[in-house]
């Protein structure tokens, strides 16, 4: 027969059980309400390149339609170099709490084997939260090059040997990536020459100091349409919508060649869901307004409604399918 009678031993276990049950039903209530009243205060989202890039143009798109929607400034930061990955390490090491996001570009996915030392992986050190955009990089030449089409910059190219450069805005980018696919397709021995972001490469190589570069589209066609550079291709397998009258570089004659770029936000681990899910939502809304959708228009990128697990698969998908392009390159930074 058991006994009903319940000691001061037994008396106290039970109330501990009782309080640790209660807080941690506050905790998750606590943790909810913060997610309901994100964000509280200013958010900053963190950008590896200098201001003016596709990834900064896409940065500010997100971050003004992410203040509109939630009621607090979402800020741009520039942090530059080391081909983002000094941006990405600073965010990773940032609180988990949705006040610190990267704005990330395909770079990052390819740095995991451009870098063999690579203090980060994307996807065990971050929560993705939503894929922004996808552009097409496209092959620009500046006035002083004689070439009109890629078959021409390849003889102009080997008539001048070394001399020959071409930019990126970093070693690791798709636009650095481009280039060496370009090289390994042509048997080129064209020079590299890397920048801090797209913005003042694209300075440079309108000055005539690089030759060639294969840009993200949105920083590049407005410099085209303006006459001082002069567009040879675009590096997908379909032409862009925005640009339809230059032809692919397999059109042109170098192929296999698909490369494009995208940019997304991404928090360091362990950001509460509820908070990625609440931006998730807010930029997806976004993709569907008028005025966003021309911006995008405007700067030859695309968006598609995704989920944070959709655009965690899509990371993964990139970092697998990149990683053999880097080894074909022989490209290598410590």
């Amino acid at each position: 027969m058991h006994s009903s009678y319940r000691g001061p031993s037994r008396r106290r276990a039970a109330a501990a059980i009782a309080a640790g049950g209660l807080l941690a039903t506050m905790g998750l209530g606590s943790a909810a309400q913060a997610a309901a009243d994100y964000p509280t205060k200013p958010v900053r989202i963190i950008v590896g390149f200098s201001a003016g890039g596709t990834t900064d143009v896409v940065a500010r798109i997100l971050a003004k339609e992410l203040t509109q929607a939630l009621g607090q400034p979402f800020v741009v930061e520039n942090k530059p170099g080391g081909g983002s990955n000094i941006a990405t390490e600073q965010v990773m090491a940032s609180p988990a709490d949705g006040y610190t996001l990267l704005c990330v570009a395909v770079t990052s996915a390819i740095n995991q084997t451009l870098y063999p030392k690579a203090k980060f992986d994307l996807n065990r050190d971050f929560e993705a939260v939503v894929l922004g955009a996808k552009v097409p990089n496209i092959l620009v030449v500046n006035n002083n090059v004689p070439a009109k089409n890629v078959k021409e910059l390849i003889e102009w190219a080997r008539t001048n040997g070394d001399k020959a450069a071409y930019a990126s805005s970093g070693s690791g980018t798709s636009i650095h990536m481009a280039g060496e696919m370009f090289k390994v397709r042509t048997g080129l021995k064209t020079q590299h020459v890397p920048y801090k972001g797209s913005a003042p490469a694209l300075t440079d190589l309108i000055g005539g100091q690089v030759h060639f570069m294969f840009d993200n589209m949105p920083s590049a066609w407005p410099q085209v349409q303006g006459g001082k550079l002069r567009a040879l291709a675009v590096t997908t397998k379909t032409r862009s919508p925005s640009a339809p009258d230059v032809p692919t570089m397999e059109e042109s004659g170098v192929a296999p060649f698909d490369v494009s770029s995208w940019f997304g936000l991404i928090a360091p681990k362990g950001t509460p869901k509820d908070v990625v899910e609440k931006i998730n939502r807010a930029v997806n809304a976004a993709f569907d307004k008028p005025e966003v959708k021309e911006s995008y228009l405007k700067l030859g990128a695309v968006a598609e409604h995704n989920t944070p697990q959709q655009y965690s698969q899509f990371i993964k998908n990139e970092v697998t399918s990149w990683a053999p392009v880097v080894k074909a390159s022989g490209a290598t930074v410590d």
